[in-house]
């Protein structure tokens, strides 16, 4: 099994050394990357597929093809903890992210077991979502009572008798009942299964290969449904279940339901990858919303929803979602906007690599909500210090409205809901 890991935007020649990768490899990777939803017009927008290497864009995760798997990590400038390489760390870090995004709670004992520096992004969420449904399992199996249409010798609940007045008018040695049974075969382990089955197929591990033969024998009895066929919908979770609220995002994501896409089968192989843009303002907004709950303002993800332009029949157009509001009452104190970018530093460029779109974009913004605190948000990295502009203040032309830009340190938990507290209550103050 060929595995290799590089960074997005980073690249990989075709070689047969430990830092290379076989071009018949990097042909199949490039065949299941191009089957993304991700990929665009032109196919390469996950891997562009060169004449000398592949290279990584925006997108981070896990493409895997036959014999052969490619982990591409986000650029995230993690403090490695005692006995971690880089990589493990930037591992760790995506993870945490995610679990933030997805309401997961990762218990120390179980981030322990995780084998950051050995195993891919790909196989440690597989070990995850084992852990946690083992756990799950073992306060046992969710049942629901769903009702039942049976041709039955004698009746059991009531009788239909629509059917029993026509379909068995000719042999009333059979009664149509309708009853309630108590059973496993619901949405909730119908999804489950699926999951185990997806990942079972795609597990290269051992261990993971192991738990998950021994979770698909508990699920025997659960009908087998294929990914497009699940019912999210008849998923009910109340005070008897609720536990699995959890274990249902976790098998989101991992089905492609969320932040990201999953693409398997035609192409030869899978691919798990995510946006790095929409987990970034997920994972702040959630942040944010942490570090401001014992305060007065209220944090509003993709909300606002005004419209730029009217027209004289009163048909509104260019309706706007900002990524994050700070609200004090009804009134918006600061709009944030998030951008999985890096910034340079404001003595090397004093527009600091900011897009010119995205500055027209905050000044609508202003205009639209009647704020007058606008801040671009970007991830810190080890380049920027407060001392040579990672971050700074622009006043808008024209009008009472200010810029900021800001990055924020995602690399390591300390301190950082703090950071984002300095960052709506400390306009004046270094970089986030």
């Amino acid at each position: 099994m060929i595995r290799r890991t590089i960074h997005e935007w980073g690249s990989i020649s075709y070689g047969s050394t430990n830092r290379e990768i076989p071009v018949d490899a990097a042909d199949r990777l490039a065949a299941v990357a191009r089957a993304s939803s991700f990929a665009g017009r032109n196919g390469g927008q996950v891997l562009e597929h060169g004449r000398k290497a592949l290279r990584a864009r925006g997108i981070v995760g896990v493409v895997a093809a036959n014999g052969c798997s490619l982990e591409i990590l986000p650029k995230i400038d993690a403090k490695p903890p005692d006995g971690n390489s880089e990589i493990g760390a930037v591992r760790q870090r995506l993870v945490h992210m995610l679990a933030v995004a997805l309401d997961l709670r990762l218990d120390a004992g179980a981030l322990t077991q995780l084998h950051w520096q050995r195993e891919s992004l790909l196989e440690i969420l597989i070990n995850l979502f084992c852990q946690k449904l083992t756990s799950a399992l073992r306060q046992g199996m969710p049942r629901r009572y769903l009702e039942h249409h049976e041709d039955l010798p004698s009746v059991r609940g009531r009788l239909d008798l629509t059917r029993q007045f026509t379909t068995l008018a000719g042999n009333p040695s059979f009664l149509a009942c309708r009853f309630d049974a108590l059973t496993r075969d619901i949405a909730l382990n119908q999804i489950m299964k699926a999951a185990v089955r997806s990942l079972a197929a795609i597990s290269r591990t051992f261990a993971n290969q192991q738990c998950l033969r021994e979770l698909g024998f508990v699920y025997s009895e659960v009908t087998d449904l294929e990914i497009s066929s699940l019912r999210w919908d008849e998923v009910v979770l109340d005070r008897t279940n609720s536990r699995w609220a959890e274990l249902l995002s976790l098998a989101k994501m991992l089905l492609g339901q969320r932040f990201q896409t999953t693409s398997e089968g035609k192409s030869g192989g899978y691919a798990l990858l995510f946006e790095m843009n929409a987990l970034f303002e997920e994972y702040i907004a959630r942040m944010l919303k942490r570090a401001l709950q014992d305060t007065a303002l209220k944090v509003v993800a993709q909300g606002g929803r005004l419209y730029c332009l009217e027209n004289e029949v009163k048909k509104r157009l260019f309706q706007t979602r900002p990524d994050i509001l700070i609200k004090h009452g009804d009134d918006v104190v600061q709009i944030i906007d998030t951008k999985w970018k890096t910034i340079i530093s404001a003595a090397d460029d004093p527009k600091q690599d900011i897009s010119q779109g995205d500055v027209y974009q905050m000044m609508a913004y202003g205009q639209l909500y009647k704020c007058s605190r606008l801040t671009l948000l970007y991830p810190h990295h080890d380049g920027l210090t407060p001392r040579d502009g990672a971050h700074s203040t622009f006043e808008v032309s024209g009008g009472n409205h200010s810029l900021e830009v800001r990055a924020i340190d995602i690399g390591t938990d300390t301190d950082l809901l703090d950071r984002l507290r300095a960052l709506v209550f400390s306009p004046s103050a270094g970089a986030a």
